[in-house]
């Protein structure tokens, strides 16, 4: 399978702006700039397109995890916080809620693991950091 993503840039870095395209046209045209990534402007960022890639990749694989282990959840929610610090990804943290009938705090923790170390996009990180946090509701 592949995948492939379109970025069109005019301009200098920072005064300058950035449409980005998706296969699926989820994204289509969508705009960055230097203040979407490095203020608050209008627009996407890079970081915050990794943290939707990391907490999607996650959560599917948390749901296969809970399910393979027979305890199919109604709801699993991620959010990710990515850290840029110093012009490098330092950290990506994961803070995992889920409702999973008739699993243990316990349980829920340990296959919350098991999912962080199956992530595909996870393994595809070399920041000094990646945390997860998950609560059973």
């Amino acid at each position: 399978m592949k995948r492939f993503a379109t970025t069109v840039w005019n301009g200098t870095g920072k005064e300058g702006s950035g449409l980005v395209s998706t296969q699926s046209t989820v994204l289509n045209n969508t705009q960055f700039s230097w203040k979407s990534r490095f203020e608050e402007g209008i627009g996407t960022n890079p970081e915050e397109l990794i943290a939707a890639a990391h907490s999607g990749c996650y959560t599917m694989k948390f749901t296969f995890v809970l399910g393979g282990a027979g305890f199919p959840p109604e709801q699993i929610s991620t959010k990710c916080d990515i850290t840029l610090d110093g012009g490098v990804i330092t950290k990506s943290e994961l803070t995992v809620t889920g409702k999973v009938p008739g699993i243990t705090a316990e349980d829920f923790q340990k296959f919350a693991q098991e999912a962080h170390e199956g992530c595909l996009i996870g393994k595809l990180y070399n920041c000094e950091k990646v945390l997860v946090s998950a609560t059973l509701l």
